[in-house]
């Protein structure tokens, strides 16, 4: 497994995120009709409404995750066996970062697109910053998401640090928490930049 310096970086597979999304949709909506044509009372027809809806929900809850998680063990053995020297690893929400510090490359996967992985020179990184997302002024100066981002080939890939449902203030240890590690990635990327190839 070589670094692959042509593939570019896609982090959304559309149609497995579509399928993801509306597969499930359309199988309770099939159940729905087929209850509703057929079976309108009966066993059968709580089977036809309540099943598909409860696999449904279970899908949309923990089967991206499951799939994500074990894409993303398959993907760093294959690292190890080939390799690559995983030093720094980042597990976000979205994405997972693999830093290989001493002959500056870059491993990435991607929860909207777990099929396809990337190996990729840090060279190709255009620039990396830390966004500590920050809005208004003053005293009501707060966040809810943390980052730190990098291009690669004019492709901007955000990774978050802390992300929040909420605003928190600038000085929350939360916040404090998220830019210090945005800080940290960007410091690694920019010293492992310096050794690729």
């Amino acid at each position: 497994m070589k670094t692959n310096e042509d593939k570019k970086v896609v982090k959304i597979n559309i149609l497995y995120m579509l399928g993801y999304i509306f597969v499930p949709i359309l199988i309770c909506a099939l159940c729905f009709f087929l209850s509703y044509k057929f079976f309108p009372k009966g066993p059968m027809a709580v089977v036809l409404l309540m099943g598909p809806s409860a696999l449904s929900l279970i899908w949309w809850i923990f089967a991206g995750k499951f799939l994500f998680k074990r894409k993303q063990k398959e993907f760093e053995r294959l690292l190890d066996e080939n390799g690559f020297n995983r030093e720094q690893t980042f597990y976000a929400d979205g994405c997972t970062v693999m830093i290989d510090k001493q002959n500056g490359e870059l491993a990435l996967i991607f929860f909207w697109n777990p099929f396809e992985t990337y190996r990729v020179s840090l060279k190709r990184v255009d620039r990396a910053w830390v966004d500590d997302g920050k809005s208004g002024a003053g005293i009501f100066a707060g966040s809810g998401r943390v980052s730190f981002l990098f291009t690669i080939d004019n492709v901007k890939i955000r990774v978050n640090t802390f992300t929040s449902n909420q605003r928190w203030r600038m000085d929350s240890e939360y916040i404090l928490t998220g830019i210090s590690k945005a800080d940290m990635m960007v410091k690694i990327i920019e010293e492992a930049k310096k050794k690729a190839k």
